[in-house]
């Protein structure tokens, strides 16, 4: 094991995708720059050639529709969005096409494998139209597989998974993460779809989170314990199919639940991981569970406005103490996002 960035780990299981499985081809806007999609795509291009990862003007419809047909004939299409905002012109192909196939004709027409991927979340500036997380609009539909990995090893074992999966995928990353380091095998290890994670274990309350929101959760579950509080944290990774098992043992442990997800709360992920813990853990719960996310309202471009709408881990520090009534105190936490310097 060594350590590399999330975006290294993104590009190192492409490759490796690639070699062994010659249908696998990459397009989207400036998947073949030298900043080859923030350092993710550059060394399959330099690998494999314009002939399996290419450029393609912007046509998010057009495309998806060209990939899934691409995919019914045995190809494995990868197609990249740096700005995830801009697949909601892809919606029709995707929603009405991609993720009703097997459903529509009877699994009579074989599938679509494709994987989509999306930037998302904040960076510096990005304001409303370039920021958002786009999940739980996603998962709403049967037929799609959605996920986001939050660590380097996870987002090479899930998108190996994806490159191997029997239907259309897509996976979300966190633009903040790209820089981040962590421990990835040079072996092409799949991470389960469908399976979250417990990154740490702990008796007092657990938190639910998903992408970036995972490493604030453990940032302030690790600073609590220096106060001898006890914070189970469980990295989502799949959001559609959603592991219930996980999220119920956990919070049948703890008793105390909160959700952080990058994105709104009405209608999201947080609201639907709450749900579930209603329905089926309701006996268990010592308090109501808390849904910590982004405020309600379009992202912001001003920094200080966007330290305000986006919650980080001493919100969270602040909404564990009030659940477990004790003093909320300044812990000193350092700001992850304060060493981006991009990509935009």
């Amino acid at each position: 094991m060594r350590s590399i960035k999330y975006s290294e780990a993104i590009s190192e299981g492409i490759v490796q995708e690639m070699e062994s499985n010659p249908n696998i081809f990459i397009t989207g806007i400036a998947v073949d720059y030298p900043s080859g999609i923030f350092g993710t795509t550059i060394e399959a291009f330099k690998k494999f050639g314009p002939s399996r990862v290419f450029d393609s003007p912007a046509m998010e419809n057009a495309l998806t529709g060209i990939a899934i047909g691409a995919a019914a004939v045995g190809k494995r299409p990868i197609l990249v969005h740096p700005r995830v905002d801009f697949m909601f012109l892809s919606f029709d192909m995707l929603l009405q096409l991609a993720a009703k196939w097997r459903y529509m004709y009877g699994g009579n027409a074989g599938n679509v494998p494709i994987v989509i991927r999306g930037i998302i979340g904040r960076g510096w500036g990005q304001g409303s139209t370039h920021s958002q997380s786009i999940q739980a609009p996603l998962a709403h539909f049967p037929g799609l597989t959605v996920v986001m990995p939050a660590f380097p090893e996870d987002a090479k074992g899930l998108m190996i998974s994806a490159l191997r999966h029997t239907g259309p995928v897509v996976i979300l990353e966190y633009r903040t993460l790209y820089d981040t380091m962590g421990e990835v095998s040079e072996k092409p290890i799949p991470t389960p779809i469908g399976k979250a994670k417990v990154i740490k274990e702990g008796k007092d309350l657990t938190i639910v989170a998903t992408s970036f929101m995972s490493l604030e959760a453990l940032n302030a579950a690790k600073k609590l314990e220096e106060s001898g509080i006890s914070i189970e944290v469980v990295d989502l990774r799949s959001i559609r199919p959603l592991d219930e098992e996980t999220v119920l043992n956990s919070v049948k442990k703890t008793g105390r639940l909160i959700v952080a997800d990058t994105s709104w709360e009405l209608c999201g992920v947080a609201s639907e991981i709450v749900a579930l813990a209603a329905e089926k853990a309701f006996n268990f719960l010592k308090c109501p569970a808390r849904r910590i996310t982004i405020a309600d309202c379009p992202a912001p471009v001003s920094n200080s406005l966007e330290k305000v709408f986006y919650p980080s881990s001493s919100t969270l520090i602040k909404a564990i103490c009030s659940m477990l009534g004790v003093e909320s105190k300044e812990f000193g936490l350092i700001d992850l996002t304060e060493s981006f310097k991009g990509p935009y």
